[in-house]
């Protein structure tokens, strides 16, 4: 039970708002600053700036200097595919309530 709650503490509250998926994402492709992560999502750079330093609380991010530039990256890469077969599961169940719309005759069954 303990590690659900570590889990939920670490994990999941720190993945609650889309635009820190979205930085997550971001930083799939390698270390990014702050600067470079705003410009890619056309988000102000105060709003990175505090979704990163949660992230990097929760260990989720790690960050490296090169002289006065602070680099932000994966902690660890399988949270993007944790977070690609989670949206997998989303996408097949929208695809599959679809479905049985269509085959209801176009009233949603629950």
């Amino acid at each position: 039970m303990r590690e659900l709650e570590l889990v939920h503490d670490r994990v999941c509250s720190a993945l609650g708002d889309p635009k820190r998926l979205m930085i997550l994402y971001a930083l799939a492709d390698g270390p990014k600053c702050v600067n470079d992560i705003a410009a890619e999502l056309d988000t102000p750079q105060p709003t990175i700036s505090r979704h990163l330093k949660i992230l990097r609380d929760r260990a989720l991010v790690e960050t490296s200097r090169q002289g006065t530039t602070i680099f932000y990256s994966l902690a660890d890469r399988r949270l993007i595919d944790a977070l690609d077969l989670l949206r997998g599961i989303l996408r097949d169940r929208v695809l599959h309530q679809a479905t049985v719309v269509a085959q209801s005759g176009g009233e949603p069954i629950e």
